[in-house]
């Protein structure tokens, strides 16, 4: 049978020290205590805006698109352009930045190949949900904390969906390559021109770019490897993203010799993490709404009347809450809040 597991010390101690410091500015004791608890839950989300704010200011997201896309174009050029957008992606940096940042090869790349723009923005679009399933980020933070799971476990467990992801992007955007509007010269040459000016900038090499990611993947990987292979040594201290995101994003910024830039990079993280957070807030209330319904009897028994495995009804549930939202992380808050004893229900009695 499985426990919940309570939300971590630290979290409940933040959001206790946030509302203390709220009332003592005197503010509304109600709205104190509101803030709080608000603050204190989505602590996670915000240290993901550390690392996010690194990766895309320093330059090391642009690097590592840079570095696959020379490597493989030549060959496999939309298998290139979705792998480093999915990588770019997986590594914290949001899927419309990530998009933003390969188009620009893309388009010349697209030019030169003779890839349609469909194909391209397929290519891109995919590549970015595909890495969006294991990265560190609001969504998969949303999905971990609503089946109280270590982040890290979540990650492996979507790895395989997003390689399925990435095979399936590549398949169909390479059926599509020759299908709608072709990149003309011109269009390649202002992407050429945009592509030399960032050029100009000065980028950190590759090996620099990836010390970021790759501390912060060590770090999150260190538990669950210690609980597959039962080494006490890694389970004796549980790292959480709260804070492995955060201290991989300052050790990324002195390998890359921009720590006096860590006050800069951060606030930019968090100040693009500040919508993310007002639509948790808002899909947590609206989740509490939902639960206390039984909208999730209802589609278990429309489910059990079309024959539909109850396997299916993890991703049923993320798709119709996610459609009706227009947001994935609304869409995972309201699954796991209104679905998630229905899913685990189902597992445990598979097992």
């Amino acid at each position: 049978m499985h426990t919940i597991e309570p939300l971590a010390w630290y979290g409940a101690l933040i959001g206790l020290f946030i509302a203390i410091a709220l009332i003592l500015k005197k503010i509304n004791p109600v709205y104190s205590l509101f803030l709080g608890a608000i603050l204190g839950a989505v602590i996670r989300v915000l240290a993901a805006g550390v690392l996010a704010g690194v990766m895309m200011e320093s330059g090391a997201a642009e690097t590592i698109a840079q570095a696959i896309v020379r490597k493989m174009w030549e060959s496999k050029a939309i298998l290139a352009l979705a792998l480093a957008t999915m990588i770019i992606t997986a590594v914290g940096v949001f899927i419309p930045v990530a998009v933003l940042i390969v188009a620009p090869i893309a388009l010349s790349v697209g030019n030169k190949m003779g890839v349609s723009k469909l194909a391209l923005l397929l290519a891109l679009s995919g590549g970015g949900k595909a890495g969006n399933i294991i990265s560190p980020n609001p969504n998969t933070i949303a999905a971990a904390n609503g089946f109280h799971l270590n982040l890290s476990d979540v990650m492996i467990a979507g790895f395989i969906p997003a390689v399925f992801g990435l095979i399936i992007t590549v398949v169909v955007a390479s059926m599509l390559k020759n299908k709608g509007i072709m990149v003309s010269g011109e269009e390649a040459a202002a992407a050429y021109g945009t592509q030399s000016a960032k050029n100009d900038k000065t980028y950190p090499t590759l090996g620099k770019a990836i010390v970021a990611p790759a501390v912060a993947v060590i770090l999150l990987m260190i538990n669950p490897i210690g609980s597959i292979f039962h080494i006490s040594a890694l389970t004796a201290f549980k790292l959480d993203a709260m804070y492995v995101l955060p201290i991989a994003g300052i050790v990324g910024l002195i390998a890359m010799g921009q720590k006096h830039k860590v006050i800069a990079y951060t606030a930019s993280g968090l100040e693009k993490m500040t919508a993310t957070v007002l639509i948790l807030i808002g899909a947590g209330a609206i989740a509490g709404l939902i639960a206390a319904s039984n909208l999730s009897a209802q589609v278990v028994q429309l489910i059990n009347v079309m024959g539909i495995s109850g396997t299916f009804l993890a991703p049923i549930s993320g798709i119709l809450m996610a459609a009706a939202t227009a947001s994935t992380s609304t869409g995972t808050i309201l699954a796991t809040g209104t679905f998630g004893n229905a899913i685990a229900t189902i597992v445990i009695a598979r097992r």
